[in-house]
């Protein structure tokens, strides 16, 4: 019998990633206080907020699996998370123009009997950005809500040269390496 994956998780673009490879789920609010987490080791901070996340959201029947992630972007040992703003959405992306940078996503599945937890790293490269192109990318609604200031699935591509890795590790789910960990939870895309 196959279980039931419960995301501990709002976001559109994590569902959006299960939807893809048709895993069924359901969707619940961690409501966590992140700020409890004060590492600044980008990858113990995803791990760590993932585990939060995941072990906010009670398991109410036997085959119930909790998946949780949460996603950072860092810069020369800062890690960019969402920004509050446009200031901060402007200074983030100018930062990262012209240049590297990492998004490490950590993800933490739980069930009653065992538990798995691990992040995936990916580098990215901006193209070297001129200042009416920062200006005409901030005023967009995507810099919001995404870790970074950008999102790669959307406007955001128009800023990304090249990357090394998992690219949806960098909109938020390492998906290809999540299914292969959820078939040790017996959880399988519903293919036809």
């Amino acid at each position: 019998m196959m279980n039931k994956l419960i995301l501990a998780s709002t976001s559109p673009r994590r569902q959006e990633l299960l939807n893809q490879v048709r895993i069924p789920f359901t969707s619940k609010n961690p409501n966590v206080d992140e700020s409890q987490i004060t590492t600044n080791d980008p990858i113990e901070k995803v791990k760590q907020l993932a585990m939060l996340k995941a072990e906010n959201v009670p398991i109410d029947h036997d085959n119930e699996v909790i998946l949780a992630a949460d996603t950072v972007v860092a810069y020369k040992q800062t890690i960019f998370e969402k920004p509050d703003n446009r200031e901060q959405a402007h200074e983030m992306i100018s930062e990262l123009s012209g240049d590297l940078h990492d998004v490490f996503t950590g993800v933490m599945i739980r069930s009653y009997k065992e538990k798995t937890v691990f992040a995936e790293h990916t580098q990215v490269e901006f193209w070297p950005l001129k200042a009416n192109e920062i200006e005409s990318y901030v005023s967009s609604m995507d810099p919001y809500g995404k870790a970074g200031a950008y999102g790669i699935q959307s406007l955001g591509a128009l800023l990304v040269k090249q990357i090394n890795g998992d690219y949806y590790n960098v909109m938020g789910l390492p998906i290809s390496r999540v299914v292969r960990e959820l078939r040790k939870f017996s959880i399988y895309p519903e293919l036809d």
